[in-house]
């Protein structure tokens, strides 16, 4: 299926920082100079370019199960979506609690 408008991908629990996008196939020998290492743009909602691509990073301080998902409704049950599970960090802040004695 065709579509000419760009995808809106979500991270749930999480803002991603933008290094960079671009419009094919990614290619790392090409495209990693594109990438904006030193204040990459903070989002709740990136923009992926119709055929393209993006590249985010997050910081992974809010553990659980994380969706990450395309915005068009028709996407998202075609697949488009991943789970990223963050791990319990070393302090409290960053850890879930244990479940209660009785769960």
């Amino acid at each position: 299926m065709l579509q000419g408008d760009s995808n809106p991908m979500h991270l749930h629990g999480h803002d991603v920082f933008l290094l960079a996008q671009g419009i094919g196939i990614y290619d790392a020998a090409r495209d990693e100079g594109k990438f904006n290492l030193v204040n990459p743009p903070r989002k709740n909602t990136v923009l992926v370019p119709n055929l393209g691509w993006a590249a985010v990073r997050f910081v992974a301080d809010n553990p659980g199960a994380w969706l990450m998902h395309c915005h068009f409704e028709f996407h998202l049950s075609m697949g488009m979506a991943a789970v990223f599970i963050v791990e319990d960090g070393p302090t409290v802040d960053t850890s879930l609690p244990p479940p209660p004695e009785d769960f």
